[in-house]
């Protein structure tokens, strides 16, 4: 259940899990530590990350390059902390100095381009072109840049090399590695953020720009859009006046009859900067009224497509939830992935907007599952809220979105379960196809969106997947150089098996599915009735 919370489940996820081990995948540099080490926080993370962006730059290099000669130019304006290279229409790098001034210094040698054919917009920022003098005279080494993956590889080579593990456990570790956003990935979408940023602090120069979802909370794959809010601090809580002797001073700003009107007028005019003014910036549409006004743009420079709000104070919150729940637990993530590319491949999701359940829910429904095994994987977010602090405590819009942050109070778990897809199962309430509680806005139904046949659809696959998993065979499936285990089951099973489908959903799958129904009403039965008053 999405509400996160003990004995409160109008739908679930049904698996078995595995414990953190050799299979595990390397993970990159969040800005944790290894687990022998203290955790470091969602907010530490963020600070890292977004002051790493700052003294960053995002070259576009010629198409042949000498690496040793670009970094010796680019370390004559100061010490390079870290570099990666990676193709987005040609060959970019990114840049990272160990000192903001070396942009400055970068910035002054750099020249505006010709303005023979077109009239260009002088705003100086971090991304810049390389291109070579006297490329013919110049001697360029035939050694081969590294270029870092922006995108995870496709199905069907996932699928051999999942074939090639010797567990379930193995394969669901493998897909994770191939799929989670890499460190230099990570880096890019901070500094995306950090590039529109300047513009917004041309209008507003204490605001930030801070990604916020799948780029942070751990669950983000490669290819993931990055989503990004305007942060004005705490400027607009907390209004204090300047008090100096008889006088008490304050700032004259703009009224506004409502936080909504001035959010959509905000963005606005930041989504024509960015449409006017921004290198690399297209494609941007003004979505104002929406549930959540939101700015959509390509940004080109990066390679992301990004969606930019305002202050979503609840996302943040979710996010770092979401951040503490990966960081615990090895299986947490493994999990999450498998399903959402079992989810994706047989078209159970996707990123347009529509009637299909979306990652967030069935995210949602997997930390249910992990709170309820014995004993419990994750905490629930009533237990996470009892260890909180008071720097811990957030009311937001009237709701309670506080919990712990840090890590050293949260103890470890004692399951020691291996990690193996078993069964999915959905309980229905009564008041619609499904119900998923936001873990924080409880009166918000976050798959309200599915109809009836996206539901039975989504139960459907569930079961062959649940019969495939039962029936198979892996050994024979081995020799014969069968797909097996994930592997089976990340194959679409097309039209031609709908009269299987329909034969097995009468089966063991179907006997399976409804036992453990008919168990989860028997244990949950007074969450049900006030799940179905909702």
């Amino acid at each position: 259940s999405s509400r996160l919370r003990q004995g409160k489940v109008t739908s679930s996820a049904r698996f078995k899990s595995s414990p953190q081990g050799p299979s595990s995948p390397s993970l990159p540099s969040f800005g944790y530590a290894e687990v022998s080490t203290r955790k470091k926080t969602f907010a530490e993370v963020q600070t890292e990350r977004l002051d790493q962006a700052e003294r960053t730059v995002l070259i576009k290099c010629p198409s042949k390059l000498n690496e040793k000669k670009l970094l010796q130019y680019l370390a004559s304006h100061g010490n390079i902390k870290s570099h990666f290279f990676f193709e987005n229409r040609g060959i970019s790098a990114l840049i990272e100095f160990s000192e903001k001034s070396s942009i400055a210094s970068l910035q002054d040698a750099v020249g505006i381009p010709s303005a023979s054919e077109h009239h260009v917009v002088p705003f100086k920022s971090r991304l810049f072109t390389f291109t070579l003098k006297n490329p013919v005279s110049q001697h360029v080494e035939e050694t081969p840049l590294h270029l870092s993956p922006q995108c995870h590889i496709p199905v069907k080579d996932l699928i051999e090399k999942l074939c090639l593990a010797d567990s379930i456990s193995s394969q669901m570790y493998i897909l994770l590695n191939e799929y989670q956003l890499t460190e230099e990935n990570i880096k890019l979408r901070f500094l995306a953020c950090s590039l529109v940023r300047d513009f917004a602090r041309a209008y507003f120069p204490d605001s930030t720009v801070k990604p916020f979802g799948s780029s942070v909370n751990m669950f983000g794959k490669l290819g993931s859009d990055v989503d990004m809010f305007l942060d004005f601090g705490d400027t607009g809580k907390h209004a204090t006046k300047m008090k100096k002797g008889p006088f008490e001073m304050e700032y004259q700003m703009k009224r506004l009859p409502s936080e909504r009107l001035a959010t959509q007028r905000i963005l606005s005019v930041i989504g024509d900067c960015l449409d006017n003014f921004g290198p690399g910036c297209g494609n941007v549409q003004k979505i104002l009224n929406a549930r959540c006004p939101l700015v959509k743009f390509s940004h080109k420079p990066t390679g992301f497509q990004c969606d930019l709000s305002v202050s979503n104070s609840i996302a943040i919150r979710s996010s770092e939830l979401l951040y503490i729940y990966g960081c615990l637990d090895s299986r947490v993530r493994a999990l999450v992935f498998t399903i959402r590319c079992w989810a994706r491949v047989h078209g159970l999701t996707n990123s347009a907007p529509g009637t299909w359940i979306t990652n967030f829910s069935l995210t949602m429904m997997v930390m249910f599952f992990l709170q309820r095994r014995s004993p419990p994987i994750i905490p629930t977010l009533d237990q996470l809220k009892d260890l909180a602090g008071e720097k811990d405590k957030h009311i937001i819009g009237g709701y309670d979105c506080s919990f712990v942050s840090d890590f050293r109070k949260i103890k470890p778990t004692k399951n020691t379960e291996t990690l193996v897809i078993c069964y999915l199962l959905i309980n229905k309430p009564e008041s619609s196809p499904l119900y998923i509680w936001n873990p924080f806005e409880q009166d918000l139904n976050i798959s309200k969106n599915v109809n009836q046949p996206q539901l039975e659809k989504f139960i459907a696959m569930a079961r062959e997947s649940a019969w495939i998993l039962q029936k198979e065979d892996k050994t024979q499936q081995m020799i014969n150089k069968e797909p097996w285990g994930l592997a089976a089951l990340l194959i679409p099973f097309g039209r031609n098996n709908s009269s299987k489908m329909k034969n097995r959903m009468k089966g063991i799958g179907s006997e399976t599915i409804r036992s453990l129904l008919d168990s989860l009403k028997l244990n949950n039965a007074s969450s049900q009735q006030k799940a179905v008053g909702k």
